[in-house]
């Protein structure tokens, strides 16, 4: 992959081929995914797509690096609090549902065991370096922090787009969020107090 853009305009261009193939990939996969798409939505060429990522695949990469990036940006873990952490994981899920499908794609057609990336090992570890801290603390129970924390990520995710019973949306009534926000802060402390 080439280096980051030098200009603002660059990085501007990068910026819409990602946010163009993360609609692109969360939709159709990257078996189905289409390059001629990409570059049409975010207006823009196949040189320069190329140029910044390289191949398809590596765009794919890209945009699974940077959506990592953006979930956990956006919901920063708060091993002190994991039922609020879950409930915001929630939130994010419902704001931004492509990166769950993205996630799920990554299961279907990359990983089907282990790490979803190697990118996302040491994000990881930060989140469970925080509830091995919690745990010393005395603010969350014994168990191995890696299961703790994919725990608490399941739980969260019981409404998402990779729920295999009924996924949520951000135009739903209000009151059923709120019940179900509720009803998970319940289970996920039930599940991680000490």
């Amino acid at each position: 992959m080439a280096p980051e853009p030098s200009t603002k305009r660059g990085a501007a261009t990068r910026r819409r081929i990602l946010d163009a193939a993360t609609e692109e990939f969360a939709r159709h996969g990257v078996a189905g995914a289409r390059v001629e798409r990409v570059i049409q939505a975010a207006q823009t060429n196949k040189a320069q797509l190329y140029g910044y990522f390289g191949n398809k695949d590596g765009l794919f990469d890209a945009v699974v690096s940077d959506s990592l990036d953006r979930i956990t940006t956006m919901v920063p873990i708060d091993a002190e609090d994991l039922a609020g952490w879950a409930v915001r994981l929630y939130d994010a899920y419902l704001e931004a549902p492509e990166l769950v499908r993205l996630a799920t794609w990554v299961r279907l057609e990359r990983n089907p065991a282990g790490y979803l990336t190697a990118h996302s090992a040491p994000a990881n570890d930060v989140k469970t370096e925080a509830i091995a801290r919690a745990q010393a603390a005395g603010a969350v129970r014994e168990g191995d922090p890696f299961d703790l924390m994919a725990l608490v990520i399941a739980m969260s995710c019981a409404w998402s787009p990779v729920s295999g019973v009924y996924a949520a949306t951000a135009d739903e009534d209000p009151a059923v969020h709120r019940r179900r926000r509720a009803l998970l802060r319940d289970c996920v402390q039930g599940a991680v107090a000490p």
